[in-house]
């Protein structure tokens, strides 16, 4: 998460989508930063690949108490999945507090055939690579995507749906970096 206006970025909010849930989340911690999750009771349960019944998620990630000075960034790692298999997309809400309060909301969604927004939400697309193997890919029009890939149709989609999700929030700050530069 880059900082680009004259103040620090003291506060993080990650908002998870609810219509295609991630049932496990874990946060890396952040020297100098806390960090809160929230849960809630998912609009429909998910069925995992072992049977169990997945009624809450977490929706929510915070990161507060620490600071991003002006021209530098910080990577928020997290790792999620299994991630879904009935979607090729998922869209993560971002809000970025500064220390004089003013919130720039990375919460629009593009429409096809619209020009870009100009605050996107951060997507994570899932596109399929040769064979039956499955690629996944980090938000697309960043600087430096990240792309992992199944070592053959025997590993587990969820190993690579996981390792997908890494890429993305740690592509956060890139891809919303380079949107921002682009706007300009």
């Amino acid at each position: 998460m880059p900082a680009e206006r004259p103040v620090p970025t003291t506060k993080l909010e990650v908002v998870l989508p609810t219509d295609h849930p991630v049932p496990s989340v874990s946060v890396k911690s952040l020297p100098g930063w806390q960090c809160k999750t929230e849960t809630a009771k998912l609009p429909k349960p998910v069925k995992t690949d072992d049977g169990d019944e997945i009624t809450e998620a977490i929706t929510k990630i915070t990161w507060t108490g620490g600071k991003i000075a002006p021209g530098e960034f910080q990577e928020f790692d997290v790792s999620m999945g299994p991630l879904p298999t009935d979607t090729d997309k998922l869209t993560f809400k971002v809000l970025q507090t500064y220390a004089d309060g003013d919130v720039v909301r990375w919460i629009q969604t593009a429409q096809e055939g619209q020009p870009e927004p100009e605050n996107p939400a951060p997507v994570l697309t899932f596109t399929p690579a040769s064979g039956e193997e499955h690629g996944k890919t980090a938000p697309a029009g960043t600087e430096q995507a990240a792309t992992t890939t199944a070592a053959d149709s025997s590993t587990s989609d969820t190993t690579t749906r996981t390792l997908a999700i890494l890429g993305l929030v740690a592509g956060l700050g890139v891809a919303i970096l380079a949107l921002r530069r682009r706007a300009r």
